[in-house]
């Protein structure tokens, strides 16, 4: 573009210099039928546009006026309009120049004003300007409501469309599995959202006690959802619940609806299957199955790409995690919904309410947290394989996947052996605990006496957790609910600190100053060195003659000088025995206290003993151990 300008320019001045000796040797005026052989240089074919016609007629008139002037000026003013002449001729050739560009990009752009193969780019490939780049929150996404009548396969499609097996939804061949919605992430193309797996809705009457909350919870998950998915089940047919379920969803329903026809795994007969459910009006029937995945990836494709923003980048929680762990009809659900604010789980006097794990994440000034309730752990004799096998397994993983564990007991009934067991459970999965004393408000007759006779007898029956923290409360009432919370972020601190180790050696030492270490026959314990080597919970490792040589009456008494003098209320504590003869002591100590990676990656305690007595080499093996490191 620029070359041709360049060379337009070029012709025209040189026109110009030829008319002007043309006019010099003449020494006649400029004619204006001449001048209207120029002007037709700049005259509009037929098919241009309107204004484009409008403006060079104009222009073309101006000329011919200006010219005029000139043929009846006298001849000392032929060169000023000669020069006006000429700076009009440059302005109408450069407003074509700009009203040709502009056709150009008209004809080849749409209304956003970008040219035609970047718009065909961004169909291809997605526009980036309509992605949503920024990290959003979990509990922003968008959300996929899974519904339906009481088992047609809801939770199998939830945990195939979240890619959760081992810990997903609980699926049996039983109706009524499900009872509380639970929300699972979920990804498909860069898309990311929320699944939302509910029980079966039932509107007509029924013996159940559970169906009219279990439709309630169905329905405020539908509330909350983007886009709802109606599973029917293929092999069954279509039911007269289906229509119910159908015709409510038509007449109240507002969001997107799917009809999923799920059990059409055969290719032969599948979509023969789900041509009958054209009757329910909701649109087409889309066969599936949610043990196979067949199906649902074109389910996936429709729902993202039409009802969807592409949110890639998922903001990734700091929340503290909170478990409620306790046997069957202690208050957890009550509780679980007192802290949230709403009844988000379902509270009944029936034991075993709560099949599978629910979790929650509530703000509140002290940071985030994520509360999970879980179901009733009850004995294992009691305990047969089915539902209730996978309940007490979803809560066991609660255990190892929280920070903190609020074991709730009953006031009433006090503390049974089962109480015991889970206590056993939480020390040996080294978690931070909080005691909580469930139905505080309907024991008799309190007073300051009652509530220190409570704690004591705590203490007494749960040695293991000596070290938790103890709250009296009421889940009924709210009582003392937020102290349960402080409880908990001191806990949690405790649970991640670190202690340098000067301070920690200072205290062992002091600590075997009052107190020297057992002898057994001839030989005597000494402890060399010790340090903290992790964290949550704090883990210590002691380098000592002989590990075998240590009691657990004096690691015991060990551990409670350490917790008394660091303040570590509300954490276990690790402690691990190395044996290791002085002289690799002084060599590892001359190296900075540094520590072999068999150490810092961490040592298995072994079993039997509360706080892992470890067996390690003693004197008499100190040569064959020479040179292997710790």
């Amino acid at each position: 573009l620029t070359t041709s300008i360049m060379l337009v320019t070029f012709c025209i001045w040189f026109s110009v210099a030829t008319f002007f000796i043309n006019i010099k040797v003449s020494q006649s005026y400029i004619t204006p039928s001449f001048l209207h052989l120029r002007s037709q240089r700049y005259h509009i074919s037929q098919d241009s546009s309107y204004s484009h016609q409008v403006l060079c007629a104009t222009s073309s008139k101006s000329i011919s006026s200006k010219v005029s002037d000139a043929n009846n000026s006298p001849k000392e003013s032929e060169n000023e309009e000669f020069l006006a002449w000429e700076k009009e001729e440059l302005e109408l050739w450069e407003v074509e120049q700009q009203l040709q560009r502009t056709q150009i990009i008209d004809d080849d752009s749409n209304e956003d004003g970008l040219p035609r193969y970047m718009n065909e780019m961004l169909s291809e490939y997605g526009n980036p300007l309509m992605e949503n780049n920024d990290p959003t929150p979990v509990d922003k996404l968008p959300i996929i409501a899974v519904i339906g009548r009481p088992n047609t396969g809801k939770s199998t499609i939830v945990n195939k469309l979240t890619n959760s097996y081992k810990d997903g939804a609980i699926v049996h061949d039983e109706p009524g599995i499900t009872r509380d919605r639970t929300y699972r992430s979920g990804s498909w193309c860069e898309y990311n959202f929320q699944v939302v797996d509910t029980g079966g809705i039932i509107f007509d009457d029924t013996d159940d006690i559970f169906a009219e909350r279990i439709t309630q919870q169905a329905l405020l998950a539908l509330s909350e959802a983007t886009v709802a998915l109606f599973v029917c089940d293929g092999k069954e047919g279509l039911t007269q619940l289906d229509k119910i379920v159908a015709d409510w969803l038509r007449k109240n329903n507002r969001i997107p609806t799917y009809v999923l026809v799920n059990k059409c795994e055969s290719e032969t007969v599948g979509i023969t299957q789900a041509q009958e459910f054209w009757e329910l009006g909701l649109g087409q029937p889309w066969p599936v199955s949610g043990i196979h995945g067949t199906g649902l990836g074109e389910v996936l494709d429709e729902v993202t790409t039409k009802h969807m923003v592409k949110v890639t980048h998922v903001l990734k929680e700091n929340a503290t995690n909170i478990a409620l762990i306790g046997r069957p009809n202690v208050g957890k659900s009550s509780l679980f919904n007192k802290l949230f604010g709403k009844d988000r789980s379902i509270v009944s006097d029936v034991a075993g309410t709560t099949r599978d794990t629910i979790d929650e994440v509530i703000t509140r000034s002290s940071g985030r947290y994520r509360i999970v309730d879980t179901a009733g752990i009850r004995r294992r004799g009691k305990v047969d394989y089915g539902a209730e096998y996978f309940m007490v397994n979803r809560a066991f993983k609660a255990i190892k996947r929280a920070d903190v564990i609020i074991l709730l007991l009953d006031a009433i009934d006090g503390i049974v052996e089962q109480d015991r067991l889970l206590a056993d459970r939480i020390a040996s999965e080294g978690r931070a605990c909080v005691i909580a004393l469930n139905k505080w408000d309907a024991v008799p007759n309190k007073d300051d006496k009652t509530y220190l006779k409570a704690v004591e007898n705590i203490r007494s029956n749960l040695p293991v957790l000596r070290w938790a923290e103890i709250v009296l409360i009421s889940a009924t009432t709210g009582q003392r609910t937020e102290k349960l919370f402080e409880s908990i972020d001191r806990s949690c601190k405790q649970y991640s600190r670190r202690v340098s180790t000067a301070i920690i050696n200072e205290v062992v030492n002091e600590a075997t100053m009052w107190m020297a270490p057992p002898t057994v026959g001839s030989r005597s314990g000494r402890i060399y060195y010790s340090m903290q080597i992790g964290a949550s919970p704090p883990t210590i490792v002691f380098f000592v003659n002989d590990p075998a040589l240590f009691t657990d009456t004096y690691q015991r008494y060990l551990e409670r000088k350490i917790r008394d003098a660091l303040d570590l209320e509300g954490t276990p504590i690790k402690m691990i025995w190395r044996g290791k003869a002085l002289r690799d002591v002084g060599r590892a100590a001359r190296k900075g206290d540094s520590v072999p990676s068999n150490i810092r990656g961490g040592i298995q305690p072994a079993t039997g003993s509360m706080m892992g007595l470890m067996t390690g080499k003693g004197d008499k093996s100190e040569k064959k151990s020479r040179g292997k490191g710790f």
